[in-house]
């Protein structure tokens, strides 16, 4: 495993979309236990694939259980909302409230290819559809609802 470097704002790569990962090689795995490497070293619950450069369809998440991989997530039925002050590893030094859907249902598959159905709510909800933004070059920033005063302790993905 091995630290990628994180794209900040400003670096194009942030605001493409990703691509569907057609084939799950060695080198998807690879990237994936990077992903996990880098958030954990920079103290995020959540990293997309572009956020290191890549435009593949790719998230990892780790809300204190352990993380999780996701390759093609799809998010299927939104429910509810919530506003949660948000951060984000590629935009430091900022954060803000963020209207997030209180619970999900997506659809992704492991590194092994099994497809997998799961519902989420809270913080995990928060997390996926942060990321899953990062795969349609969508930043925190594009809609929060207000700026926040820097705090220790802020959700950053």
């Amino acid at each position: 495993m091995a630290l990628r470097n994180l794209r900040i704002e400003g670096d194009q790569i942030l605001r493409k979309k990703s691509r569907k990962i057609k084939n799950i090689n060695e080198r998807i795995k690879i990237l994936a236990d990077d992903m996990i490497e880098t958030m954990v070293e920079n103290d995020g619950i959540g990293l997309a694939a572009p956020q290191v450069g890549i435009l593949k369809r790719l998230i990892v998440v780790d809300i204190g259980e352990g993380p999780l991989v996701l390759v093609n997530p799809e998010i299927l039925e939104r429910d509810g909302e919530q506003i949660i002050t948000e951060g984000c590893l590629s935009v430091p030094n900022k954060n803000g409230d963020v209207k997030r859907p209180e619970k999900l249902k997506v659809r992704y598959s492991d590194l092994d290819g099994k497809s997998h159905t799961i519902k989420t709510e809270g913080l995990f909800s928060v997390v996926i559809s942060h990321e899953v933004d990062h795969l349609e070059g969508i930043l925190f920033i594009d809609k929060m609802l207000r700026e926040s005063q820097l705090e220790e302790g802020v959700v950053k993905s």
